[in-house]
């Protein structure tokens, strides 16, 4: 069933002018039935004024009036003709006016690291125009110098789950195309929860590293051997029996 307008406040108004049991108001305002107990006692929703619900076409009188006579009626919102058949609306999302300066570095940021997204899906990311998206990809935006890439989601202008859905749209339509995607672009094509669960990828030590790069060089067979041969730790600290003596003997 559909939620009516100023839920709270319609409680409210039926708490204070009908004598509709909790359970009738909760169900019909999707509160529950302690909360709109707690409004008639005073302590939930203090100072909230009462939205009548039938002078704003959401309840009848009769609608009441059955639910007055019968505790176990269930209200049912008013059927509003011109509510059906609504689309909701098309084009960029609305931005509050406190965010709309940091459009530009949420733009930089999905251009630089979702390369893939098109304009249109940054535009209702974001709430921004294709021009805008143009002049940035561009470089030639007039404060280009001064911004800097932000993730979208930590400003605030759209959601994680909306940025991955858009990702992920944009790649099954790469991957429609035919296109050779390398593996920074598929690694970036993944959701955050599918990077996530990805195991590392094994990486070789500096030390392999090093010799590996020691091998390759050209070095020779005995050079090979000394990097491989084994020494005791006490061969470094006992020296031989004559060395006393040779020092002993020098003029």
């Amino acid at each position: 069933m559909a939620k009516p307008l100023m839920a709270k406040a319609t409680a409210v108004w039926l708490v204070d002018n009908t004598t509709i049991s909790f359970k009738q108001i909760a169900d019909f305002v999707e509160m529950h039935e302690l909360e709109v107990q707690g409004i008639a006692d005073g302590d939930v929703a203090a100072g909230v004024k009462g939205f009548d619900p039938i002078a704003n076409n959401q309840l009848t009188q009769d609608e009441i009036d059955a639910a007055e006579k019968n505790p176990l009626h269930k209200l049912k919102l008013k059927f509003n003709a011109a509510a059906q058949g609504e689309e909701k609306r098309r084009g960029p999302r609305y931005t509050p006016l406190s965010k709309r300066q940091d459009r530009p570095a949420s733009i930089l940021w999905l251009v630089k690291f979702h390369p893939e997204l098109a304009d249109s899906q940054i535009s209702r990311l974001v709430g921004t125009t294709k021009p805008t998206i143009q002049a940035i990809r561009e470089r030639t935006h007039w404060n280009i110098a001064n911004i800097q890439p932000i993730d979208p989601v930590a400003l605030g202008l759209c959601k994680q789950s909306e940025l991955d859905a858009a990702v992920q749209k944009a790649a099954a339509k790469k991957a429609k195309e035919g296109e050779a995607m390398s593996d920074d672009e598929r690694r970036k094509l993944l959701s955050t929860e599918q990077s996530l669960e990805q195991e590392a990828e094994p990486r070789i030590p500096t030390a392999i590293e090093g010799l590996e790069t020691f091998s390759l060089s050209g070095g020779s067979d005995d050079d090979e051997e000394e990097a491989e041969k084994e020494y005791d730790a006490d061969s470094f600290f006992n020296l031989p029996e004559n060395a006393g003596d040779d020092e002993d003997e020098q003029p």
